[in-house]
């Protein structure tokens, strides 16, 4: 009897077997999506690795930091002192154009109050002299006696050698004798 009783469960497991085989499935529904990262990609247009709205700004002399400073367009030289720590105390504030823009590039040098400005000076005195350390060529030629040759040889003397201390030492340039000195040094300053 166990052999027929075999007999019957083949039929039933094969029965089964066919009924699992022949079942129609679920269909599951399978959703892809893109990943969104494609699209962005096709929106995206490359940009330079220039970053925009920065300016890169170099500020030196009196101020506590001095240095190159990354800074953002729009901002104005009163902006970047600030970052640089402020103005130290021989600071000439007169001379710095704090509303100025920034702009990349730039370079601010902020003077000391003992510094001269090359706008601010004259190069004749108050009484009409002629200040030899500091005169251009033309200057110099204004003085009687003084020519082109004679102003470029100052003026060479001048650089090459240092700053006169007294009128006497225009002695040391070749073509100025004592009668020459004599008849221009109603007309110059030294100091």
């Amino acid at each position: 009897m166990p052999v027929n009783k075999i007999w019957l469960f083949i039929p039933l497991i094969i029965l089964a077997l066919i009924i699992y085989i022949l079942w129609p499935e679920p269909e599951l529904e399978v959703i892809v999506e893109e990943p969104l990262i494609n699209h962005m990609e096709e929106d995206v247009v490359e940009e330079p690795l220039v970053e925009k709205n920065i300016v890169y700004v170099d500020v030196k002399g009196e101020v506590k930091k001095p240095g190159v400073y990354k800074m953002t367009e729009g901002k104005r030289v009163i902006d970047l002192i600030n970052k640089a720590g402020g103005f130290l105390d021989e600071a000439d504030q007169t001379r710095v154009n704090l509303a100025m823009l920034l702009r990349d590039e730039m370079v601010i040098h902020v003077p000391k109050l003992s510094e001269l400005n090359k706008n601010d000076i004259t190069t004749e005195a108050s009484d009409g002299k002629i200040r030899i350390n500091i005169a251009s060529k033309e200057d110099l030629m204004k003085i009687p006696g003084i020519g082109e040759q004679k102003a470029l040889t100052i003026i060479e003397y001048r650089e090459r050698e240092g700053l006169f201390r007294t009128v006497e030492d225009l002695l040391n340039i070749s073509g100025i004798g004592e009668k020459t000195l004599e008849k221009i040094s109603e007309y110059i300053i030294v100091p």
